[in-house]
């Protein structure tokens, strides 16, 4: 994928036929969005999320984007499309939830794919955020001694603190975690200052994934991805700089207080 961005390049493979079915014989018949708020007991900040996402078959592509940017009419441009024109749209997040859905559909989160299942058990929106930050925290290589983290999840930043690993928090928000340790915004600047990557999904919607992608291959660092955002796209660059993924295709483990699972690629389970 020289020369392009990680986004294009897979969509291209997409479209030369590489994962299988022609992008141009399938269409979207559902296009939604999910939004929520949400305040942990015990935490003393909150948070919002809002996600599009596109039904192919029994498949479903998501990617996340910041409240209130999505235009209101995405949702009518991409149901009854082709994934081959979405992959096209002008708005990348349309483009990411069609190749999401394009490869989940395609390329399921299985076995024989090296997809390790990983059970979040019942319970509360907090519990399962806690499950999920062991699952995500343990793709780390041992030995890391400071991750930079980019995409603030205060679970993650807690079970890094149990695991006596420092961290960098990154995250275009800015702000403080919930410890009170200033955000930056700027992850690139303090990518010398760690020796471990943990991003999340979000980085390919709003385009900084490639940067972490093309550091880790000149340098080697690991980097581990945690998705909800392009589940079943970030799998496919493990070894063009992602070492381990973590991902979770909808309905994410905040919508749904039962059962859900994680697929772990990559990395050790530790």
């Amino acid at each position: 994928m020289a020369g392009a961005t990680a986004l294009a390049g897979l969509a291209d493979r997409a479209r030369a036929g590489r994962y299988g079915s022609d992008p141009a014989d399938l269409h979207i018949a559902l296009a939604f969005t999910t939004s929520q708020a949400v305040r942990h007991t015990g935490r003393a900040r909150g948070y919002r999320n809002e996600v599009l996402s596109l039904r192919l078959g029994a498949a479903t592509g998501s990617c996340a984007v910041e409240p209130g940017e999505l235009p209101a009419d995405a949702l009518t441009d991409c149901v009854g499309a082709s994934v081959a024109d979405l992959l096209d749209h002008p708005l990348t997040a349309v483009r990411v939830a069609a190749l999401d859905a394009y490869l989940m559909h395609c390329r399921p989160h299985t076995r024989a794919a090296g997809a390790r299942p990983v059970a979040l058990p019942a319970g509360t929106s907090l519990a399962k955020s806690r499950a999920r930050a062991r699952a995500v925290t343990g793709l780390l290589p041992p030995g890391v001694r400071r991750v930079l983290v980019v995409g603030v999840v205060n679970s993650l930043l807690e079970q890094l603190r149990s695991r006596g690993i420092d961290y960098l928090p990154c995250d275009l928000k800015g702000g403080a975690t919930e410890w009170g340790e200033p955000v930056r915004t700027d992850a690139l600047a303090h990518l010398d200052d760690c020796d471990a990557v943990l991003a999340s999904g979000m980085t390919l919607g709003n385009g900084t994934l490639d940067p972490l992608l093309a550091h880790a291959r000149a340098t080697g660092k690991p980097l581990v991805l945690f998705a909800q955002t392009g589940s079943a796209v970030l799998p496919r660059l493990l070894g063009e700089g992602a070492t381990a993924v973590s991902a979770e295709p909808y309905p994410f483990f905040w919508l749904d207080g039962g059962p859900t699972v994680l697929h772990l690629y990559g990395g050790g389970a530790r």
